[in-house]
């Protein structure tokens, strides 16, 4: 009998993949997000998920695509000629982007700090405009005209592990360019599960 238990034992032992790997080759995640859109200063609040396969026991590649709602704010419209102001308008706006980019995170502890620097694109839905008026533009043309923009994402942030659970908080500047740079606060939370 004792020597079936050490077999089987052996055999399980050998069988099994690395512990490095055991419960973190992949990882998903579902996350709350904070978008601050600077052009339109508006917070919008949304939802989202994360998909990251490790290619190094410190490297993990991550696509993620979050949805924010809709918030409305007060559109300025200026006369062409002169730039005063002509009309305000209220305004929706909602938030969409997708990432993908490596991730630099040690492989084990159960508090892992990390940094990330991800590319993509920023999606901006707005209301129609609800001005027909010619002679006048609106401040935030730019989103307008260009509604899906590039994406850079430099951020950082920490990851509390028990076994394949986590909570993860992560912050940086998403950054999306149309007539220029514009630094846009993001944050997301959430949990994420290692298998």
């Amino acid at each position: 009998m004792r020597m079936i238990f050490v077999s089987v034992m052996a055999l399980v032992l050998c069988a099994s993949p690395p512990p490095l790997y055991a419960q973190g080759r992949f990882q998903a995640a579902v996350l709350l997000d904070y978008f601050g859109v600077s052009q339109t200063n508006t917070s919008n609040v949304g939802i989202g998920g994360r998909f990251g396969y490790r290619i190094h026991p410190r490297v993990l590649l991550e696509g993620e695509f979050t949805y924010s709602y809709g918030v409305n704010f007060d559109e300025v419209y200026r006369d062409i000629a002169n730039g005063d102001v002509k009309a305000i308008a209220r305004t929706s706006i909602g938030v969409s982007d997708g990432l993908f980019g490596p991730m630099l995170q040690p492989a084990r502890g159960h508090l892992r700090p990390f940094v990330t620097l991800k590319g993509g694109f920023v999606d901006f839905r707005l209301t129609p405009s609800l001005l027909p008026y010619s002679g006048v533009v609106s401040a935030i043309l730019g989103l307008r005209t260009a509604s899906v923009n590039p994406s850079l994402y430099p951020a950082g942030g920490a990851e509390a592990t028990l076994g394949p659970i986590g909570l993860r908080l992560e912050c940086g500047d998403a950054m999306y360019f149309n007539n220029g740079t514009h630094n846009n606060l993001l944050i997301t939370f959430g949990p994420t599960l290692r298998f």
